[in-house]
C-alpha cells in the first residue's frame, strides 16, 4: 500500500463515505432523466439502468481496487499518478480538478433555475449573481472549519434528499398501471447505447466521494465496501423511481422533461407532492454542491503536495481545523467563476468528457499496478483476474466513441495544451535547480 506522510486526520467512516458517495451520485439527473430515458426505450427503460448499473460497477470495482492500495488524498489523479507517473498524473489531475469543477458550475446553475420557477427575480443579474455568490462561499465556509462538519452537512444532506425520492416510491405504487410497464419487445442494441449514454450522467460522481481517501479510517476496507453500498443503493432507488414513473405516467412521461419526478408525485400525491418533489430537487443539488466542495478541493492539495502544481500554499493545512483551506478557497472561487459566466448544458457537455477520460486512466491504473507488487501487495483485488478492468476500459471507449466530433478536436486541445505546460513547468524546475 502507498501512503505519504500527511496532516490530515482519518475520521471518515463506513456510513460517512457511504452517504458522500450517495450524496454526490444523487444529483441533478435522477429527478429529470426519467422523461429522457422514456423518450427513447418507453417502458422498457429499466434496461438502461439495469445496464448503466452493471456499467458503473464494473468501473467503480477498479476505484475500490484503486482506492484500497492508494490511500493518499486525491483520487483518481493519485491512481494514476503513482501507476503512470508524473506526467499521467499532471494530466489527470487537471482532468479531475476541471470536471468537478465544471459539474458543480452546471449543478449551480440548474439550482437556481429551478427556484427561479418559484422566484424569477433569480433569473439573472445582481440577484442571481450574489444568489451563487452565498452558495459557494457558504459552502467554503463550513468545509474550512471542519471535515467533521462537511461530513456532517453531507449525511444531512444525503437523508433529506432520500426521503421524497423513497416516499414517492413506497406510496407511488398504488397508482401504478401494469399496463404502462408492459412491452413487447427488447430495445435494440442502439437504442440502449443511445439512452445508456444519457442516463450515464446520472451514475457519475462516485469517483468525486472518495477523493477523502486520506482521512478515511481503515480504507483497505472502508473504501470497498462504501463503494459496493453506495452503488447498490443507488441502483435499487433509481430503477424503483423509473419503475414507479413509468408506471403512473405511462406513455405521456416523456412529456413532462423539466420535472417528471414533481409531475409523478402531483398524481400521486397532488400539488403537495409537487412541490415536496421540487424542494428535494433542491435539496440533492445543495447536498451535490456541498459535497463536491467538500472532496474536490482534496484534488488540488494532492497536486500541490505533489509539486505537480508548483504553488506549495495549496497544500497549506489549517493549524485549527486541520483541512486543506486555500485549496478549498482556490477551487470555489474558480468554481463561482465558471457558474456566473456559463450554462447549464455547456458545463454539463465539459465535464462528461473529463469524466470519461478520468475513469479510463483509473482502469487503465489498477491493470499497471497490478503488475509492480512492490507497490500493490495488500488491500482489496477485484474477483475475477483481469475480466473486469478490461471489460470497464471497452465500456470506456464506447462511451468515448460516442462523443460529438467538436468534444473529441476539444478533448484532444486540453490535453495538448496540458501537455505543454507540463514540460514548460519542467523545464523551469530543472533550470531553477542550476
Amino acid at each position: 500500500m502507498i501512503s505519504k506522510d500527511e496532516g490530515l486526520k482519518r475520521r471518515v467512516g463506513v456510513f460517512g463515505l457511504s452517504a458522500n458517495i450517495v450524496n454526490i451520485i444523487i444529483g441533478s439527473g435522477i429527478f429529470v432523466l426519467p422523461a429522457i430515458v422514456a423518450s427513447y426505450m418507453g417502458a422498457s427503460s429499466i434496461i438502461a439502468y439495469l445496464f448503466c448499473g452493471l456499467l458503473m460497477a464494473m468501473v467503480m470495482l477498479c476505484f475500490a481496487e484503486a482506492g484500497s492500495k492508494v490511500t493518499n488524498t486525491g483520487g483518481p489523479y493519485t491512481y494514476i499518478e503513482t501507476a503512470f507517473g508524473d506526467y499521467a498524473g499532471f494530466v489527470a489531475g487537471f482532468f479531475a480538478v476541471g470536471s468537478n469543477l465544471f459539474a458543480d458550475a452546471a449543478v449551480s446553475n440548474a439550482l437556481v433555475n429551478v427556484i427561479a420557477s418559484a422566484y424569477p427575480v433569480l433569473e439573472n443579474g445582481w440577484p442571481r449573481f450574489f444568489f451563487l455568490f452565498i452558495l459557494f462561499y457558504g459552502l467554503v465556509y463550513v468545509n474550512v472549519i471542519g471535515l467533521k462538519q462537511g461530513i456532517g452537512l453531507v449525511k444531512f444532506n444525503t437523508i433529506v434528499k432520500l426521503i421524497p425520492l423513497l416516499l414517492l416510491i413506497a406510496i407511488g405504487f398504488k397508482d401504478v398501471s401494469a399496463s404502462n410497464l408492459y412491452f413487447l419487445e427488447m430495445p435494440s442494441l442502439k437504442t440502449l447505447g443511445e439512452a445508456s449514454l444519457i442516463l450515464f450522467f446520472a451514475f457519475q460522481g462516485c469517483e468525486t466521494g472518495i477523493i477523502v481517501g486520506g482521512e478515511v479510517v481503515n480504507p483497505k476496507r472502508t473504501i470497498p465496501r462504501a463503494i459496493l453500498i453506495s452503488i447498490t443503493t443507488v441502483a435499487v432507488v433509481y430503477i424503483l423511481i423509473q419503475t414507479v414513473s413509468q408506471g403512473v405516467l405511462g406513455d405521456t412521461l416523456p412529456n413532462f422533461t423539466a420535472a417528471p419526478l414533481a409531475e409523478t408525485a402531483r398524481v400521486v400525491f397532488g400539488n403537495f407532492g409537487y412541490m415536496l418533489l421540487i424542494i428535494g430537487a433542491v435539496i440533492s443539488m445543495f447536498g451535490y454542491m456541498s459535497g463536491t466542495i467538500l472532496n474536490s478541493p482534496r484534488i488540488v492539495y494532492a497536486l500541490s503536495r505533489d509539486n505537480v502544481i508548483p504553488i506549495k500554499a495549496l497544500s497549506r493545512i489549517h493549524k485549527s481545523f486541520a483541512t486543506p483551506y486555500i485549496a478549498i478557497i482556490i477551487y470555489a472561487t474558480i468554481g463561482f467563476i465558471l457558474a456566473v459566466s456559463g450554462s447549464f448544458e455547456q458545463l454539463a457537455v465539459i465535464a462528461s468528457s473529463s469524466m470519461l477520460i478520468l475513469y479510463l486512466g483509473v482502469a487503465l491504473s489498477v491493470m499497471k499496478l497490478r503488475k509492480s507488487k512492490k507497490e500493490y501487495d495488500g488491500g482489496f483485488k477485484i474477483p475475477g483476474g483481469w475480466a473486469v478492468p478490461i471489460l470497464a476500459i471497452a465500456i470506456i471507449v464506447y462511451f468515448l466513441s460516442s462523443l460529438s466530433a467538436n468534444e473529441l478536436i476539444g478533448t484532444g486541445l486540453f490535453i495538448g495544451i496540458l501537455t505543454l505546460i507540463f514540460f514548460v513547468i519542467k523545464f523551469l524546475k530543472k533550470k531553477a535547480e542550476l
